[in-house]
């Protein structure tokens, strides 16, 4: 038991490291290529290495109510999400800055709590108060002297919703599946809205150089297969 919650101990800071450096690679790869086309080739990085794990440990596979559900689910955390924070990144968005925005996530959650029969309490209540203060100063301060285009805070924000409520759906609709099938319709779906982006409104072009590659591995490996696996 106690073996256990050190791992549990463990596991949570670090995944909160891996996540945050979602941000970071956003920097290295969008100068060299284009949002869409990035995480296309991301996602199809995630499901080629998800499905050597599956032939070697069978997932258990959802009916086909339960797949719509994680489906939506994946298309708003894994799609929206992600193309929101690369797409503000791609406009000139600090990462820094997006990170604090779509940190007002469970701000955001706290006031759609009642959607999944939740109830917050006056002390988390004013944790949240006092956490949008800090997040708007910063943010304040910080846009005081950066020129970013609106557009950029319209997918920072856009992206901001898209976890908020992909999260509140599958919490609601899809909260227990298996995380190894799961994780293959929510990619395989993001990916296949990423190749439609990409074709409709992107360029396509690609500059393969290190800074590409090292975003793109460590946007396969650990942001994403570790993310999964923690």
């Amino acid at each position: 038991m106690k073996s256990a919650t050190s791992i549990e101990a463990f596991a949570a800071p670090l995944f909160v490291f891996i996540w945050s450096t979602g941000f970071i690679i956003a920097r290295f790869g969008m100068p060299y290529m284009e949002p869409a086309t990035f995480l296309f080739l991301r996602f199809t990085g995630v499901l080629m290495v998800m499905g050597v794990i599956i032939l070697f440990w069978k997932p258990i596979w959802p009916n086909r109510s339960q797949t719509v559900h994680i489906a939506v689910a994946g298309a708003l955390l894994q799609f929206g999400y992600v193309m929101g924070v690369w797409s503000a990144v791609r406009l000139g968005m600090t990462a820094g800055l997006i990170a604090l925005i779509v940190g007002l996530q469970p701000i955001l959650t706290a006031w759609s709590a009642s959607w999944v029969s939740e109830r917050v309490n006056y002390r988390q209540w004013l944790g949240l108060i006092l956490g949008i203060g800090g997040v708007a100063l910063v943010v304040a301060e910080k846009t005081s002297f950066l020129d970013i285009p609106m557009s950029a805070y319209g997918f920072a924000i856009a992206a901001l919703f898209a976890i908020t409520f992909g999260t509140l759906y599958q919490k609601k609709y899809c909260p227990d599946f298996d995380l190894r099938a799961g994780s293959m319709i929510q990619f395989s779906i993001s990916t296949v809205l990423c190749l439609i982006v990409a074709l409709l409104f992107e360029t396509r072009q690609i500059v393969w150089n290190a800074p590409v590659i090292g975003a793109l591995l460590w946007g396969i490996l650990p942001t994403s297969i570790g993310a999964i696996s923690l």
